[in-house]
């Protein structure tokens, strides 16, 4: 393949032979490995043609910052509504069409900070020990289940009830279950619809797409019952526009639905599956979890309802390190900005990358999380990574210098995920009833590897499902 210069300022460019797919099958095959190696060859940063894009990549994380600051003239949000409304099937976000609808929306993502969010994990605490006292019903004795679909069912339906409400019917479980299996589906085709793959082309996941739509439309949504302010705020916002049809909201929610869901579940697995792999890790946080409840007097088992306060989560230090560090080794989000404009952005060290209108610049904070420099053996799962002297450790070194960022799941800047608060605080919920409530083991002995069908698109997930066991607490 070819490494030329361009203009001056410019980074070396790395094009393949392909015309308009350029480094895209190297890429999507391993991007990991191809980045690193253009980094020894080329250093830190380095333009690679990936069908018909020019995606400059800054590989060095102390220069993070100037990109993640520059949120002017580097612009995320109108890339993500491009991809978001081809993927959702709903009408891109023009501010001649919908005046203010974009602001709007983001000004509801207040609902998931503060006391809003206070109240919102609350809920999503009760529906899962609902769930979970569900299932003790049934482990009087060792039940088996496949652990992803056991994060993806409790998960699914918690967080479901929590944002949408319950479904009154009496067969309530049943219509979240076959939501559910129509939205694994609809995932699946997920990374294709990224790449900008026609829909067409991907089998049923059109007519499914369709079918979840519907499944959002105002006469069925005024059915379901006590659902979270921040689905009635955007509810309210969507019904101010005339131009936006029914359909159009209700894709609106289901985008909704998959952004709150589709990088929790696989990031529940992995934090449940790196603790059952580890003994020592289960232990530490299990320990942590029954001293919580001994100290404030709660009692475990599924006739006894914990509440646990925003504080009280924050505490848990074993339990928020394991997590971070599953986290860390799972997820693979790229962090896209599109230059505005021609210009210069300048880096430290008097540093300067000359940008065309319409470049893309990307980090790939997975680089980061992967580095021996900052992160001893990163390839091992260690629990207590984030811990120093029983508190939460927070600066993390390279060549010598303290990193601003060192663990970027949730994006950067103004691409930063708004739920994460929210998320963070459901993984915790369920790991801790799930461990407060049961003994669980591992009931094979199979290594569950990461899948990189979903590389630069959020958490990875595992390349098969693993047995797993559980059974009541004596």
């Amino acid at each position: 393949f070819f490494v030329f210069n361009r203009k001056t300022g410019e980074p070396p460019l790395i094009n393949g032979w392909i015309p308009f797919l350029g480094k895209a099958l190297i890429f999507r095959k391993d991007a990991f490995k191809f980045l690193l190696d253009q980094q020894k060859k080329l250093g830190d940063i380095f333009t690679v043609h990936i069908a018909g894009r020019y995606i400059t990549f800054i590989m060095d994380p102390f220069q993070y910052v100037y990109v993640i600051r520059n949120s002017k003239q580097l612009e995320f949000h109108e890339f993500a509504n491009k991809m978001a409304s081809k993927t959702f099937d709903y009408p891109a976000l023009s501010k001649a069409k919908f005046p203010d609808l974009k602001e709007n929306l983001h000004r509801i993502y207040q609902y998931l900070q503060g006391k809003p969010l206070d109240i919102i994990s609350d809920h999503m605490m009760k529906n899962l020990q609902d769930i979970f006292e569900w299932k003790c019903s049934r482990a009087t004795d060792w039940e088996t289940e496949k652990m992803y679909k056991f994060c993806c069912s409790v998960m699914f339906e918690a967080s479901f009830v929590t944002l949408y409400g319950r479904v009154p019917a009496a067969d309530g479980h049943k219509v979240i279950s076959e939501i559910r299996d129509k939205f694994i589906k609809f995932d699946a085709s997920f990374p294709y619809l990224a790449a900008n793959i026609p829909i067409e082309l991907l089998g049923a996941t059109k007519r499914v797409r369709k079918e979840l739509i519907h499944h959002f439309l105002l006469q069925n949504m005024t059915k379901w019952l006590g659902g979270s302010k921040v689905v009635q705020a955007r509810q309210d916002i969507f019904e101010k526009y005339e131009l936006l049809g029914d359909y159009d909201k209700a894709a609106h929610h289901f985008a909704f639905l998959w952004a709150s869901v589709g990088n929790t579940i696989p990031a529940t697995f992995w934090a449940m599956y790196y603790l059952l792999r580890h003994p020592e890790a289960l232990a530490a946080v299990r320990d942590e979890i029954d001293h919580l409840l001994q100290s404030t007097g709660q009692k475990r088992g599924p006739t006894y309802n914990i509440h646990l306060t925003r504080e009280q989560l924050d505490n848990l230090v074993y339990l928020e390190s394991a997590l971070n560090e599953s986290l860390r080794m799972c997820s693979s989000s790229m962090n896209i900005r599109i230059s505005q404009e021609d210009f210069v952005l300048k880096l430290e060290g008097d540093q300067e990358v000359s940008l065309r209108r319409g470049d893309w610049i990307a980090l790939y904070p997975q680089i980061l999380h992967m580095d021996p420099e900052v992160y001893e053996d990163p390839k091992e799962y260690k629990f207590d990574r984030y811990i120093e002297n029983g508190k939460k450790k927070t600066t993390f070194y390279k060549a010598g210098r303290k990193l601003k960022y060192f663990l970027m799941p949730f994006g950067s800047g103004i691409s930063m995920c708004p739920g994460r608060f929210l998320a963070m605080n459901e993984m915790k919920m369920f790991l801790f009833l799930l461990l407060a409530h049961f003994d669980v083991e591992l009931a094979e002995n199979k290594a569950v590897r990461l899948d990189n069908s979903r590389m630069g698109l959020g958490i990875l997930l595992p390349d098969v499902d693993i047995a797993f066991r559980y059974k009541l607490r004596s």
